[in-house]
């Protein structure tokens, strides 16, 4: 059983900054891709960001604002979120694409708030 666990969710005023942490755990697993995704309330949810081997991809509403990252050896994804704006409020979810002795299979994190208000 793979199992995500993301972190550093908050308050934060308008222009500041978060970094969000997605933790993988479990044994015998290969990540494939990751992404995080949002969100908002009465929204559907959205890709914010994806990174797979050494390439990554944004939301046009967050580029030049957020950089995702991956750290292999500890199986964790990170995105730095700068900048922040209201607009970007929301329940950030990590998605990992996980092959395992079962094949492959898309595993979602519980979920951190982020908050931009003054």
């Amino acid at each position: 059983q793979v199992q995500l666990v993301e972190s550093g969710g908050g308050l934060v005023q308008p222009g500041g900054s978060l970094r969000l942490s997605c933790a993988a755990s479990g044994s015998a697993f290969s990540i494939v891709l990751m992404g995080w995704y949002r969100q908002a309330p009465g929204k559907q949810r959205e890709l914010v960001a994806s990174i797979t081997g050494g390439s990554t991809s944004y939301a046009d509403s967050v580029k030049d604002r957020f950089t995702i990252s991956r750290d292999n050896n500890n199986n964790t994804m990170y995105v730095q979120m700068n900048n922040l704006k209201p607009e970007d409020t929301a329940v950030y979810y990590c998605k990992a694409k996980i092959l395992t002795s079962r094949g492959v299979r898309d595993y979602w994190g519980q979920g951190t708030q982020v908050t931009v208000s003054s």
